[in-house]
């Protein structure tokens, strides 16, 4: 291949990955400003808490459902159609938050979004892979990561458009999907590649829970302690009488937390190993948590404990992916993608539907508790999970 082709295709994946993680900032920003922005607005409608929790849980459902069909149109449509697709519905819906309070409108437009989120994320994160060069391919996911967590640290501060109008925050959301979304136009369409069936799927997925149940823990871990901060802290910040800008600030400090330390923890689990990275940031996590009560309303305490709690626990997801990675064999990973995919899912519609039963019945400090708790119990299992060889899980499959 000449130097000239090289340089072409070099040039063309930069500027494909340029795109898609532009997409990923803004896909961030939404999903960062809706969680938070409609739970204060249902809060003031005087809407409960536990009927509030569980509409925040409508945008997670509709990412769970998504995850099970999402493989087939990117197989049969390409990467570039399947991100139109996303962005038009999520700036659908944010066109209409505006128009009506009602809470089963607003359940159907959360679970549009979710389906949006869905097709966006797993779409751009399959291409961003599979494009990449094998030698420098953790060093895109990483990428992946930071931009994720950039947009979902700015989205919150969305929050502070209210005052402006209900639906100034919506229309500001809409015109950064339009950008992006007139930008993916512009990129030449792509299939996945045909991926020969090795083994059965129900083989490959009990393969992969036996010898990697441990790894996939942490995405559901992340999607429970990213949905519960976005959905239950608004309400927590309310009851004890924090401004809405004070709200926004912390949990942008929370996404910045695990923005900065993403990387170093990348690298230093590169050096030391993925598990022992992985129970320390479980530990400290949980005792982040566990003294958030403590902290009351005093904010340079809560802003410090938010962003120990958001650095460590930040890289949970694409930690466990990489642990994935590390011990599982390459005809398995996309099996781990999916299911680590579903179980962040699964934790994202359990944490607001908790918090807010959890704040309503029983505390307003709850939330935290639970959340020191299963960090902490995650942490523990660390100390008996024994990963297997590569050759016993491939025995595993095919047997």
């Amino acid at each position: 291949m000449s130097s000239d082709v090289i340089a072409s295709a070099t040039l063309s994946f930069r500027k494909r990955l340029i795109i898609l993680l532009l997409v990923v900032i803004v896909a961030g920003m939404s999903q960062g400003m809706l969680l938070p922005l409609l739970s204060i607005m249902l809060e003031e409608a005087d809407v409960s808490s536990s009927l509030n929790g569980i509409n925040s849980a409508a945008m997670y459902i509709g990412i769970f459902c998504t995850m099970f069909l999402v493989e087939k149109p990117v197989r049969r449509f390409g990467y570039k159609k399947v991100i139109t697709a996303g962005i038009l519905l999520i700036t659908f819906a944010n066109i209409l938050f505006p128009f009506t309070e009602l809470l089963a409108v607003w359940f159907l437009l959360r679970f549009i979004v979710g389906v949006g989120d869905s097709l966006l994320h797993y779409t751009t994160q399959l291409w961003i892979i599979s494009s990449s060069p094998a030698e420098g391919r953790g060093k895109y996911i990483s990428f992946y990561g930071m931009a994720y967590g950039i947009g979902f640290s700015l989205g919150p501060l969305g929050i502070n458009l209210l005052p402006l109008g209900k639906a100034v925050p919506f229309i500001i959301s809409s015109l950064f999907f339009t950008s992006v979304l007139l930008l993916v136009l512009r990129l030449t369409n792509e299939l996945p590649e045909r991926i020969k069936k090795e083994a059965a799927q129900e083989n490959r997925f009990k393969a992969t829970y036996r010898a990697a149940w441990f790894v996939l823990i942490p995405g559901l871990l992340y999607g429970l302690m990213e949905s519960s901060m976005n959905s239950s802290f608004p309400l927590y910040g309310l009851r004890i009488e924090l401004d809405q800008h004070w709200i926004s600030l912390l949990l942008m400090a929370f996404g910045i937390g695990g923005l900065i330390l993403q990387l170093p923890l990348g690298m230093l689990s590169d050096r030391i190993g993925r598990k022992p990275v992985l129970i320390s940031c479980g530990i400290v996590g949980s005792l982040a948590f566990f003294l958030v009560p403590a902290a009351g309303s005093n904010i340079g305490l809560l802003f410090i404990l938010f962003a120990i709690a958001g650095g460590v626990v930040g890289s949970f997801y694409s930690l466990g992916l990489a642990y994935a990675a590390d011990i599982l064999p390459r005809a398995i990973l996309p099996t781990a993608n999916v299911i680590a995919s579903i179980h962040f899912s699964i934790g994202s519609m359990i944490g607001p539907t908790l918090g807010g039963y959890s704040i309503h019945y029983i505390s307003i400090y709850s939330i935290f508790l639970f959340l020191g708790s299963v960090f902490l119990i995650f942490a523990l299992l660390g100390f008996v999970f024994r990963a297997k060889r590569k050759a016993e899980i491939t025995t595993g499959i095919n047997g």
